[in-house]
């Protein structure tokens, strides 16, 4: 039996309850502050951070695609784990001017480290513009593409893997079509 707890003044349990419940709660919220954090220090870059910075920059809106987790999961699972974890944004009615310069550090800045811009095309007049960004993830590969095309730009980020992606384009390129590339028919045609 543990005399301490049971002293009729209730000196010591008084002691562990001002030293434990605060120290408890203390270490509570900092479960729960540090990850919330992370994730808003996390969110100030990649997608989101770069769709950010060009609604703030630019005053439009970015209509996020509803489902879009569902969409992903769909297509993760039609090719087979080739295609995963995309993100989509489309801005409408982009009436801003687009400096091409400001836009592709923009989105380097935003993107962070690993990205590297591997096509950048630009109409001679300004309105159009493409920047596709790549990185390696393991046996994936990251693809981040954002393309202004007048008055509408969209912002899409995908992770691939390049062999099943390659599976699933084979299989349906030759679709209809026996090793020599020769047609085939239906016996039902």
């Amino acid at each position: 039996m543990n005399r301490e707890l049971s002293m009729p003044n209730g000196s010591s349990l008084r002691w562990a309850l001002h030293f434990f419940v605060p120290l408890g709660c203390a270490l509570l919220c900092v479960a729960i502050i540090v990850p919330w954090v992370a994730r808003a220090e996390g969110g100030a870059g990649g997608f989101d951070g770069v769709v950010n910075s060009i609604e703030s920059r630019y005053h439009a809106h970015a209509t996020r695609i509803p489902f879009m987790w569902l969409a992903s999961l769909v297509a993760g699972t039609t090719t087979h784990g080739g295609v995963s974890s995309v993100h989509v944004a489309e801005f409408e009615h982009f009436s801003e001017p687009v400096d091409g310069d400001d836009l592709n550090r923009t989105v380097e800045q935003k993107l962070g480290q690993g990205w590297e811009r591997i096509i950048r095309e630009t109409s001679r007049k300004g309105n159009e513009q493409t920047l596709i960004f790549a990185r390696p993830e393991g046996k994936r590969m990251g693809l981040f593409v954002l393309d202004l095309d007048g008055r509408e730009l969209d912002v899409v980020q995908v992770s691939v893997d390049p062999d099943r992606l390659n599976e699933t384009i084979v299989k349906y390129e030759h679709h209809g079509r026996d090793d020599d590339g020769n047609e085939t028919h239906n016996e039902s045609d």
